[in-house]
């Protein structure tokens, strides 16, 4: 008699500890088989950095499924089903999926399936969008109650790792993909395990007065093993909740933060148009500048616009594929008030080169700064490029590591290098716009949509 085997297709979840998808696969009976499809239409968008991280996660799950992991490469849904049917699975199971590729791509393959029923169990989040809501029913739309509303719900404890799976063995494996030759942090299972207990002991209770500043090591660095689904929030939280400096106010602004994943990704669940389009309708009439035919829009990519928080932050981003969070909403503001370029084109640049790209988190954080999402900054409220660096980066530490022809600039004095005799004298460029004058053009432009 045939061994009935269960196919667990992992997406966002390459771990094997907190894994539901993975407890109903054994509990399905028989052989579990692991697969990780690579999809040709998701590293089109990849750029070099992201698709490394990708190939080393992948190399790690491989060592947490004791080899049993295969790799194939196609269209999901010409890949799944014949290596179902190839392997005789009785049931295909998968974490459910919350964004709106990942939820047409599934669909696609459930109808291919026939037969065999594609099961989800758990998502990518602690609370799975969608289950979160008002009293009448409907989404929330702004995040202080949503957050209220999340804690009330709560979360189950992290699932445990079934104890006697039998990996199913010798089915055909191509490479993971990517492995360009670029540095990559420390990725997969074991590596997001030992920076989360790092961060917790060190970092945890003072996160609340440190995270805003770039030039500290001060933030948790787990953007990018949540991104691959190497630990899970729910695990996450568990662990903060037992934390000696789980009740500071560290650990508070914490959880509020992974609130906010949440909360995006539930905005994106009822409102999958708000990927690409504004959430709100209120700036509909904004007159914005053609990425393709500014000038300056190079210069932002490049991290060469004369404001040296800025270009530090862009460089950062080519050369590591992350960005602190601070200087994310300083450079997304200047491209879209001091360039008036319309918020999709940084998102989009962003998603190709951030190594933990999450597309609920980064165009609804883009959109918070554009004025057109929920909780977003009123528009005139409109980053200083200098006054967010010497505010964050006080004695000019972050702009110096990113920025090497003003590394003779000392202290402060590096955030306006122009005021500087010699500051410029090192190849740094000129500022490519009048700050002043950007930011009364947006507020022109403000004007001129809403009337």
């Amino acid at each position: 008699m045939a061994t009935v085997t269960a196919l667990l297709w992992l997406r966002r979840d390459l771990r094997l500890h907190d894994l539901p998808a993975l407890l109903a696969a054994h509990e399905a009976g028989g052989d579990v088989l692991p697969v990780f499809v690579a999809d040709p239409t998701l590293l089109a968008s990849a750029g070099p950095v992201r698709r490394a991280h990708l190939s080393a996660a992948l190399h790690a799950a491989q060592e947490s499924y004791d080899g049993a992991l295969v790799v194939r490469e196609g269209r999901p849904e010409d890949v799944i089903p014949p290596l179902a049917h190839e392997v005789g699975a009785a049931s295909v199971h998968v974490s459910r999926e919350t964004t709106p590729y990942g939820r047409r791509r599934d669909r696609r393959v459930e109808r291919t399936l026939g037969d065999v029923p594609l099961v989800a169990t758990g998502t990518p989040y602690a609370v799975g969008p969608g289950l979160v809501h008002k009293d009448d029913g409907t989404p929330f739309q702004v995040f202080t109650p949503f957050s209220r509303a999340w804690r009330e719900h709560g979360w189950p404890a992290p699932a445990p790792v079934p104890a006697g799976v039998r990996w199913r063995r010798g089915v055909e494996s191509a490479a993971p993909p990517g492995g360009d030759d670029v540095a990559v942090v420390p990725t997969g299972e074991e590596a997001a395990r030992e920076r989360w207990e790092e961060f917790l002991d060190d970092g945890l209770a003072h996160y609340d007065e440190t995270r805003d500043r770039p030039d500290l090591d001060a933030t948790s660095q787990m953007s990018v093993h949540l991104k691959y689904g190497a630990i899970h929030p729910r695990t996450m939280l568990a662990d903060v909740a037992a934390h000696p400096a789980g009740t500071s106010p560290g650990a508070e602004r914490f959880v509020a933060e992974l609130c906010w994943r949440e909360f995006y990704a539930d905005v994106l669940w009822h409102r999958p148009d708000s990927a690409w389009t504004d959430l709100r309708q209120d700036l509909r009439g904004m007159a914005y500048a053609d990425p393709a035919n500014a000038g300056h829009v190079r210069a932002w990519e490049e991290g060469r616009t004369g404001f040296p928080f800025v270009d530090a932050g862009m460089r950062q981003l080519l050369a590591e594929g992350w960005m602190h969070n601070r200087v994310r909403m300083v450079v997304a503001s200047f491209l879209v008030k001091d360039l008036h370029v319309w918020w999709p084109h940084g998102a989009r640049f962003f998603l190709e080169h951030l190594r933990d790209g999450d597309i609920a988190s980064n165009n609804h954080g883009w959109q918070w700064v554009a004025g057109t999402g929920t909780d977003a900054a009123p528009y005139f409220r409109v980053f200083n490029p200098v006054t967010q660096g010497e505010k964050f980066d006080p004695d000019g530490e972050y702009v110096r590591r990113y920025v090497p022809e003003l590394a003779h600039v000392p202290g402060a004095a590096v955030h306006q290098p122009w005021r500087v005799p010699d500051g410029l004298a090192h190849g740094y460029p000129e500022r490519i716009v009048d700050h002043g004058a950007e930011r009364a053009e947006a507020l022109r432009r403000y004007e001129a949509a809403r009337g």
